[in-house]
């Protein structure tokens, strides 16, 4: 069983460069593959940034080049970091955890998620 707690949301300007954070507890986190996903509202969850366990990323399109997914194992957690944020960024983000993920980015592979951190962007 994993754990995931999220923080680090919050309204940000239009651009601004906040972190999201994602402590995992209650399983061995080197052996997850680990996501940042996202839920705008009106809109199905969808996963926009992967890492996997030997430290491998993928991003969606519409983040590429402008958000950064990495963690840290001695520290259990997870981190999103951005720039050049977009009122279309808005969301509430997730992290989300899994032990055999195929399709990087199609959320129905992640078993574990945390409660959601909301983000908004305003221009």
């Amino acid at each position: 069983q994993v754990q995931l707690v999220e923080s680090g949301g919050g309204s940000v300007q239009n651009g601004g460069s906040p972190r999201l954070s994602c402590l995992t507890s209650g399983a061995n986190f080197r052996r997850h593959s680990t996501a940042w996903c996202r839920q705008a509202p009106g809109k199905e969850r969808e996963g926009v940034a992967f890492i996997d366990t030997d430290g491998s990323t993928t991003y969606t399109d519409s983040v590429t080049g402008r958000f950064t997914i990495s963690k840290d194992n001695a520290k259990n957690t997870l981190y999103l970091q951005w720039n050049n944020l977009k009122p279309a960024d808005t969301a509430m983000y997730f992290c989300a955890a899994g032990r055999y993920v195929a399709d990087r980015l199609r959320v129905q592979e992640y078993e574990y998620w945390g409660q959601g951190t909301q983000v908004t962007v305003s221009s």
